[in-house]
């Protein structure tokens, strides 16, 4: 999977023409806890808690974040699995959120799900022509030719035998149960498919196959795709935006370029520098890998503020206090974050970390937060300098290599003092973000 199937052009090929399929806005799941002999609640899980995107026909949407950050339970509830608990779902401009199961019932042909766990999403006592079967016989269509006939050319659509329409789940491996429910979410041609985890149970071996798989299914059949995944090499393999959820929260959107190769969003970043490099020529080198502290916080009394700001190295006192909006600070990459990176202060006038921020910063690599600092001071003096220049050119349209050398000059001038302490650096290059600001 080192190479992509879809490629840039396919990414950035006029996506806002395309029309909104999906679109969630404000979209809540909490679970309540309850306890005591009258069950009174007490408290609530708040697993997904205001979440805003829209998914167009034809891409793929690819959903990233740590275990329990609610990608799985955003799956469910969007494809009314789970009842949502606020927000709105609008399904082809039709409102889904409140529907009941009878008014979900013909919406059911048109948004399926795949699931995570090849083998427990399998009934064991039914045959593969039985499970494969179920969503005809559920809505009662006939089609043509038959239902075996039609089971069997599923299953071969997916890879495997039609003869196996006769055999067990247990005769099967996990990548061809997989298969199977891939067969079966797409027995009565869906628009939308939801795909939880769909390869991480498999053998790196099959993961491709079955990714591949999916790939050339959604050319041949058109069909739009909700991803979630924690492999990130998968996401980018299949994706054309990526959502980066922490916490319940979308803290990051953007096309599949933006995000791997400028993120914005310090999570993003950190996420990033998680990904393995398979490249010989790397061995031995020093690793520039971003370790966060701690684990993420309980879902029931999220951190005030930016739920981030306890992890993060660059918090301030506006990143405990008062909460980022996902706004779009280049063309369509939405990011949630006060001091975000390869972009503009957006609180240039606080400077002072927090105490958090220093002892997370002393997990950070020094080579890695002064080209954080450089990077952002340098970004800050382009727009500065573009406004009063030509108000037409903004950083976003500056060559990459250019806004790399501007940031090399910009850490050079900001002196040795810069790389001495981490937390010093960050510090010392938000100041010279604030002074070329103040200009």
């Amino acid at each position: 999977m080192s190479e992509t199937k879809k490629t840039d052009a396919d990414v950035t090929a006029a996506p806002d023409e395309r029309e909104i399929l999906l679109k969630v806005e404000g979209l809540q799941k909490h679970f309540p806890i309850r306890k005591g002999v009258l069950q009174r609640q007490v408290g609530a899980v708040k697993a997904v808690d205001g979440i805003d995107f829209e998914v167009r026909k034809g891409e793929t949407l690819g959903v990233v974040g740590e275990s329990g950050c609610g990608k799985s339970t955003m799956g469910r509830v969007i494809t009314r699995l789970q009842e949502p608990t606020g927000g709105s779902i609008h399904f082809e401009g039709q409102d889904i959120t409140r529907l009941n199961a009878a008014g979900m019932r013909p919406l059911r042909r048109d948004i399926q799900m795949i699931f995570q766990d090849p083998y427990g999403s399998l009934n064991p006592r039914h045959t593969i022509g039985g499970i494969v079967s179920a969503p005809f016989r559920l809505q009662d269509v006939e089609p043509e030719g038959g239902v075996k006939k039609e089971v069997q050319r599923l299953l071969e659509l997916v890879g495997l035998s039609p003869e196996h329409f006769n055999r067990y789940p247990h005769e099967f491996s996990g990548g061809q149960r997989q298969r199977i429910g891939i067969a079966r979410a797409l027995a009565l041609k869906p628009k939308l498919v939801v795909a939880d985890e769909p390869v991480s149970a498999l053998d790196v071996s099959i993961q491709a196959q079955v990714v591949n798989l999916m790939d050339d299914l959604q050319e041949e059949l058109g069909l739009t795709y909700v991803i979630i995944a924690h492999d990130l090499s998968v996401v980018r393999h299949v994706s054309d935006r990526i959502a980066v959820m922490y916490l319940g929260k979308i803290v990051e959107l953007a096309d599949r370029t933006a995000l791997y190769e400028a993120p914005m969003h310090p999570y993003t970043k950190a996420l990033m520098s998680a990904v393995p490099v398979p490249d010989p020529k790397r061995r031995g080198a020093k690793s520039e890998r971003i370790l966060l502290r701690g684990d993420v916080p309980s879902p029931i009394s999220p951190p005030s503020g930016c739920r981030f700001h306890t992890r993060c190295w660059k918090a301030t006192e506006i990143c405990r206090t008062t909460e980022p909006q996902l706004i779009e600070l280049r063309p369509g990459q939405r990011v949630a974050c006060h001091h975000p990176e390869n972009f503009e202060d957006q609180a240039p006038q606080d400077t002072v970390l927090l105490s958090v921020a220093k002892e997370a910063a002393s997990l950070v690599a020094e080579e890695v937060l002064a080209e954080s600092a450089a990077t952002s001071a340098a970004v800050a003096a382009e727009v500065e300098g573009s406004q009063e220049a030509e108000p037409s050119e903004t950083s976003a349209e500056k060559p990459a290599a250019e806004a790399t050398a501007d940031a090399e000059a910009t850490s050079a001038k900001t002196g040795p003092g810069a790389r001495t302490a981490p937390a010093t650096g960050v510090q010392e290059a938000k100041d010279d973000g604030q002074e070329s600001t103040d200009e």
